[in-house]
């Protein structure tokens, strides 16, 4: 038998939707317990790393995006200019409740993607530029990733 990641991949992607996995991650800081992803206000660069760790296609598990781009980059990603099947998509920096932050998910296709929803709390299916408003995207995808694994 053949492993075929690509489609365990996608499928792993698309089966994330509605999840609570990426709500919560601990630390501990001079003695006080510290949920570093805000109950899921803050998830979007752990649930596409942890997807991407998992079919190992980056080196670790990340918070920030800035830091999952980083791996990205050393785990032989490549931007390309259109989205593809898989593709990991950045869009721009908004100035949040928390301050300025990007926000980091998966384009799975017909104009459609995935990522962590600060309002919902859990990965939600949405248009990938998150709808139009007076014929320009809600959110500019920055970024467009893309792994030759899942070719």
């Amino acid at each position: 038998m053949k492993f075929l990641l690509k489609e365990s991949y996608l499928k792993a992607i698309e089966n994330s939707v509605g999840s609570k996995l990426f709500r919560n991650l601990y630390f501990k800081s001079r003695d006080k317990k510290i949920d570093v992803l805000q109950n899921g206000n803050l998830s979007c660069a752990i649930f596409v790393s942890w997807i991407l760790r998992n079919f190992y296609l980056i080196e670790d598990n990340h918070t920030m995006v800035s830091r999952l781009i980083s791996d990205l980059k050393k785990s032989n990603w490549q931007k390309i200019k259109k989205p593809k099947l898989g593709a990991v998509l950045v869009w721009d920096t908004k100035i949040g409740k928390t301050g300025p932050h990007k926000h980091i998910g998966f384009y799975i296709g017909e104009s459609k993607a995935i990522s962590s929803s600060s309002t919902k709390k859990i990965p939600a299916k949405h248009h990938w530029t998150f709808g139009s408003k007076n014929g320009k995207p809600v959110r500019k995808v920055e970024e467009i990733w893309w792994h030759k694994k899942l070719e």
